[in-house]
């Protein structure tokens, strides 16, 4: 399987397209575990609703470099069951913290990503800019810190490392043992 959907309405946790979201339907969550290449204009036009004059996105790309270490790409694993659990515990946090955040779409990707491709894309849709640009920070730390995704850094001249996030919030000594991170 090369990707994996989950969509619901925040409020009846059904399915529902996106033209009913859009057309007055109920918020939307959309969570995406994916080998594809990430699209910011599909996590974009996923969040667009017509009582929104915000829509806030972060963008996590592969960068060359990490502690002077030239990365050649980068590659993500997840337990995907647990991975997708932790995100819809996401979207119901950010609902309880902003109650007018309207449509929250995160796509992560596995597998191999190569440098400047995108690793995880995140878009929220708010009636104002300042609980949307919350909310994405807010995803974006929670995500790093308790869902189960890891990253491998390929190097040009040494070998591989899986990498911990220090803001991981399992990793106790972070002895032996795959931790999240973006």
């Amino acid at each position: 399987m090369r990707s994996r959907s989950y969509h619901h309405s925040a409020e009846a946790r059904g399915s529902l397209s996106m033209d009913m979201a859009k057309d007055g339907g109920g918020p939307l969550d959309l969570i995406k575990l994916t080998t594809d290449k990430l699209s910011t204009d599909t996590v974009s036009d996923s969040v667009k609703c017509s009582s929104c004059g915000a829509i806030s996105l972060f963008i996590g790309t592969t960068r060359d470099n990490f502690e002077g270490k030239r990365v050649v790409q980068l590659e993500y694993e997840a337990y995907v069951p647990m991975a997708e659990s932790e995100l819809k515990k996401i979207c119901t946090e950010i609902r309880a913290r902003w109650p007018s955040i309207r449509h929250i779409c995160i796509h992560h990707r596995l597998g191999v990503v190569p440098i400047t491709e995108a690793s995880v894309i995140i878009g929220i849709s708010s009636p104002h800019r300042s609980d949307s640009l919350e909310a994405v920070k807010y995803c974006i730390d929670t995500l790093k810190a308790t869902v189960p995704i890891w990253k491998k850094e390929i190097y040009e001249s040494e070998e591989p490392c899986w990498k911990e996030n220090k803001e991981c919030l399992w990793t106790g000594s972070g002895a032996g043992a795959k931790h999240a991170d973006l």
